[in-house]
């Protein structure tokens, strides 16, 4: 009797999703509720764990598979535990010491090697037969594995001292691997935004001495009340939310014929992942205080690496920030994400000599960058929507007073 692993139910706007990685192979032991396969969409990454735990029997669908909802990926056979033999074999006559040892060298009796030696072995490219056990009974030990391999590093020097070097003929390699389904994504979203928007970029430049200044006096304070640090990303959301209550074509959209403008504010936060670009969405920012926008960024963040995100959190959202200057970005045009109206780029805060009441100072400047469609918003909203984010983190009293 085998149990049928399936792709689970996909997102309502997702049609199909790509077997992205398999934590097991065919024979593999598997424990109830272990990760077994990672299942990609255009959006998120869906994580399919073990209803049981037993022994993968076989798998259907391979790496880089397109797959449907509820198809068939693999098939479990239930009843066996990591690491101990199965229900038939305990039941079984107890084997000898010197049978277990000579039936743990071979391929059937894979049950008696742990996980963590298996997949040692199978990282290694080496047999069972290789490796001497000194466990209990002849097994197979981690120690057993690692002795081995210490030694046949050490013995390797030698072996290279005698072989001939064959010369390089050049160093320049490539390497060709697919794009990932959320990387397809991503660049059909970007030339959507290029060819269906009629986009501009204003610039601005901001002072921020004055939020440095306040992160200095109130970090120790900040951080132990709220038991979160104090960053530059909630004062800009702050800014950018009171920016978009005094310019609500900024804050709308586009659909068809008709604009839409949206009498609340959820704000789209670019965050970099090892599997690209996304922007969850930080919702109703005109409600949360400085320490709730930085926790909700973090969470956003901690779960845009782990591949943990959900649809809904990644849908919606009125406007969007990208903050190109951790990663040292002096200034870009980000590219809007529709069906937004605009986008701000933040950048990297740099000293620079500035002219202050006819004397030359050194300031901690940052560019701002406002990318934003044309059809929907004109120069005069998009220059005072960037004028009133730069004087509300010049002076972030404002912020707290609402003025």
């Amino acid at each position: 009797m085998t149990i049928e692993i399936l792709v689970p139910d996909l997102p309502e706007s997702v049609a199909d999703a790509t077997v992205a990685t398999w934590h097991k192979k065919a024979g593999d032991p598997v424990d109830r509720d272990e990760v077994i396969v990672e299942i990609e969409t255009d959006k998120v990454v869906l994580e399919v764990p073990a209803p049981e735990a037993g022994v993968m029997a076989e798998i259907v669908e391979d790496e880089g598979s397109t797959v449907l909802s509820k198809q068939l990926l693999a098939r479990l056979k239930p009843g066996v535990v990591a690491g101990e033999p199965t229900k038939d074999k305990a039941e079984s006559a107890e084997p000898s010491p010197d049978s277990r040892h000579k039936t743990s060298l071979t391929e059937e009796s894979n049950d008696w090697l742990s996980p963590a030696v298996r997949r040692l072995l199978a990282e290694n490219n080496l047999e069972a037969s290789d490796v001497k056990g000194t466990g209990v009974g002849g097994r197979i030990t981690r120690e057993d594995v690692d002795s081995y391999l210490a030694k046949k590093a050490k013995a390797a020097p030698a072996t290279k001292e005698a072989e001939p070097i064959a010369p390089v003929a050049s160093g320049r390699s490539e390497k060709r691997v697919p794009m990932t389904r959320l990387r397809k994504r991503i660049a059909e979203r970007l030339l959507e935004a290029k060819n269906s928007t009629a986009m501009l970029t204003t610039f601005n430049e901001v002072n921020m001495k004055p939020i440095k200044d306040l992160r200095k006096q109130y970090q120790d304070l900040f951080e132990k009340k709220h038991d979160i640090r104090l960053g530059f990303m909630s004062f800009y959301v702050k800014a950018v939310t009171e920016a978009l209550k005094r310019y609500p074509e900024v804050n709308a959209s586009l659909d068809g014929d008709d604009i839409v403008y949206h009498n609340f504010f959820d704000i789209s936060i670019a965050v970099s992942t090892p599997r690209g670009l996304v922007t969850p969405v930080l919702r109703d920012t005109d409600t949360l205080s400085l320490a709730q926008i930085e926790k909700g960024i973090k969470e956003l963040a901690l779960k845009g690496r782990d591949g943990k995100l959900t649809v809904d959190e990644l849908t919606g959202g009125n406007f969007t920030i990208t903050n190109g200057g951790v990663f040292g970005s002096l200034m870009s045009t980000p590219i809007i994400n529709p069906p937004q109206a605009a986008i701000l780029g933040m950048h990297k805060i740099q000293d620079r000599p500035m002219v202050v009441d006819g004397k030359i100072e050194i300031l901690p400047m940052m560019y701002l960058a406002l990318s934003y469609d044309h059809r929907l918003v004109d120069g005069r909203e998009s220059v005072g929507f960037l004028v009133t984010v730069k004087e509300l983190l010049e002076d972030p009293a404002r912020l707290l007073l609402d003025v």
